[in-house]
C-alpha cells in the first residue's frame, strides 16, 4: 500500500509519523511517498524516512516527487503539513494586526491572522482533495495543517474525500494533567469536546474516578507554567485543550492591554517563558536549525517507539489490520454538539474503523463553554463562507466578532485592518477579484 505525505519538507512530522507507522506489521512494507516543492527539504526528509526504514530493518519503499498528482496515484492513506507563502508572508499576520494594537502570539488559528492564514491555504488544500478525487478517491486524509477547523469545514462541505484534522494538544495536555496529579496516563479516560483548540475535559478519570478535585489542586501548584489556560480553568471550571500561548489568542481577556500582556502573556505560556515571540522570529529561528537538527538525529536517531500522535493508529484502524481505535478529530456538527451551530466543525471522539469514521454523540456543552465556542465558531463559518463566494463582508464581518479584535478596536478601525491584510494578502487570494474590497 501507499502511504502519502504532502508538505514532506516538515522533516520532524514526516520522520516521527514515519516512525509511528513502522511500529504497525501492516505498515512496514509500505511505499512511503513524500511530496514536497522545496526540493532540499523533500531530500532531508528522504533520507530521514530512509534511516528509520534500515534502523528498524523494514522491508519498507520510499519515493520522493514535486509533482502532486504522482505523489497520490493509489495511495490508501494522505497526509498533510503544507505552509502556504514565506517568512515574510506568516510574519504580516501578526505584525500588520500589532499596529493597530492586537498582539498575537502565533496567528495561525484564529482571530484576523487565522483567518487571512485560512483563505491562503484554503486554495491549496482543495487542490490536493480535487487530485485525491481523481487519483485515490477511497483514501483516508488526515490534516495536520493549521487553521485546523475553518480548512476541514470548507473541505468536508465541498469535496467528497474522507478527510478529518488532527491536533496533538488534546493527548499532550490529558499527559500533562496526569503528570501533575502524579498519574500514569494509562490510567487515565476523558471525554474532550468543543472546536479545534477550544475543546474542553467534559469530564477525566482515574482509573474512573473523577479526577478534576486533584487537578484544582494541581493547577494551583503548577500555576506559572501555564498561566493563560489555568486562569480560564479557575473561572470557567474546565480545562481547556490549546496550550496559553494560543489560548489566549482566542478570548477577550490576557492580550487586549500591555499591564495584562506582562501579567498573563510574558511568562508561563507554554511557549518560551520570560520572552515575546513574534510569529516571524519563530519560523526565522526554525529555519536557521531545522537542518543542524536533522544531522543531529541523523548521528542518533535514538529508539523507534511509537509516539502518541493519532495518525498511524487511525490508518490502521481503517486499512492496516482493523483494530479499533478512538481519537479526537475534527468533523462537521451533525448532531454531535447540541449547543454549537449545526454544520460547524467541532472536535469531539471519532471511531476509526474499517468502516471510516464514525463521530460519537457529546451532546451539549456546559453552558459557559458553549457561549465561548459559539463565538468562534460562528466566526468560522462567516469565513468559509466568505472565502468559498469570494466575498470579502463576509471576512469582513467575521472580523467584526473576533474576541481580541473587538475588545481593543472599534468597527472602522477593524475594517480598516482588515483592508490591509487583503491588501499584502492579495496574490494569495485568488478567490477575490480585484477591487472587491
Amino acid at each position: 500500500m501507499r502511504i502519502t505525505f504532502i508538505g514532506a519538507g516538515s522533516v520532524t512530522f514526516t520522520r516521527d509519523l514515519v516512525r509511528d507507522l513502522m511500529t504497525f506489521p501492516s505498515f512496514q512494507d509500505a511505499e512511503i511517498a513524500l511530496m514536497d516543492i522545496d526540493e532540499e527539504k523533500l531530500f532531508y526528509a528522504e533520507e530521514a524516512v530512509k534511516k528509520i526504514i534500515s534502523a528498524g530493518r523494514h522491508g519498507a519503499s520510499v519515493v520522493t516527487t514535486t509533482d502532486l498528482e504522482t505523489a497520490l496515484e493509489g495511495a490508501s492513506g494522505v497526509l498533510s503539513a503544507i505552509n502556504v507563502g514565506d517568512i515574510s508572508v506568516w510574519g504580516k499576520d501578526v505584525e500588520i494586526p500589532k499596529k493597530y494594537g492586537i498582539n498575537m502570539c502565533v496567528g495561525d488559528t484564529r482571530g484576523i491572522s487565522g483567518i487571512f492564514r485560512f483563505m491562503r491555504t484554503l486554495p491549496e488544500m482543495m487542490k490536493i482533495c480535487r487530485a485525491m478525487e481523481k487519483c485515490c478517491p477511497d483514501a483516508v486524509f488526515l490534516n495536520y495543517t493549521n487553521p485546523m477547523a475553518m480548512l476541514c469545514r470548507a473541505m468536508q462541505s465541498e469535496t467528497k474525500i474522507k478527510v478529518t484534522g488532527l491536533c496533538h494538544s488534546v493527548q499532550r495536555t490529558a499527559e500533562m494533567l496526569a503528570e501533575w496529579i502524579g498519574a500514569d496516563a494509562e490510567d487515565i479516560t476523558y471525554t474532550c469536546a468543543g472546536i479545534n483548540h477550544q475543546a474542553f475535559y467534559l469530564d477525566y478519570k482515574w482509573k474512573g474516578q473523577d479526577a478534576y478535585p486533584l487537578i484544582k489542586k494541581a493547577v494551583e501548584e503548577h500555576y506559572q507554567e501555564e498561566i493563560v489556560r489555568n486562569e480560564m480553568f479557575r473561572h470557567l471550571g474546565y480545562y481547556v485543550t490549546e496550550s496559553s500561548g494560543h489560548a489566549s489568542e482566542y478570548v477577550p481577556w490576557f492580550r487586549k492591554r500591555q499591564d495584562l500582556l506582562e501579567k498573563y502573556c510574558m511568562h508561563g505560556t507554554g511557549w518560551n517563558p520570560g520572552h515575546y515571540f513574534m510569529a516571524r522570529d519563530i519560523v526565522q529561528a526554525r529555519e536557521g536549525t531545522w537542518k543542524q537538527e536533522f544531522l543531529n538525529w541523523a548521528d542518533d536517531p535514538g529508539n523507534l517507539d511509537r509516539g502518541n500522535e493519532y495518525a498511524a493508529h487511525i490508518f490502521n484502524a481503517v486499512f492496516g489490520d482493523g483494530t479499533l481505535y478512538e481519537f479526537n478529530g475534527n468533523v462537521r456538527n451533525f448532531g454531535l454538539i447540541d449547543n454549537l451551530p449545526e454544520g460547524c466543525c467541532v472536535e469531539v471522539p471519532v471511531l476509526a474503523s474499517p468502516k471510516g469514521f464514525e463521530p460519537i454523540h457529546v451532546g451539549k456543552l456546559p453552558k459557559q463553554l458553549a457561549l465561548l465556542t459559539n463565538i468562534s465558531a460562528g466566526i468560522e463559518e462567516l469565513a468559509v463562507e466568505g472565502a468559498l463566494t469570494g466575498n470579502p463582508e463576509k471576512i469582513y464581518q467575521a472580523c467584526y466578532f473576533d474576541p481580541l479584535s473587538s475588545a481593543v478596536l472599534s468597527l472602522e478601525e477593524i475594517r480598516q485592518l482588515v483592508t490591509e491584510m487583503f491588501e499584502a494578502n492579495r496574490e494569495y487570494l485568488p478567490q477575490f477579484s480585484p477591487g472587491r474590497q
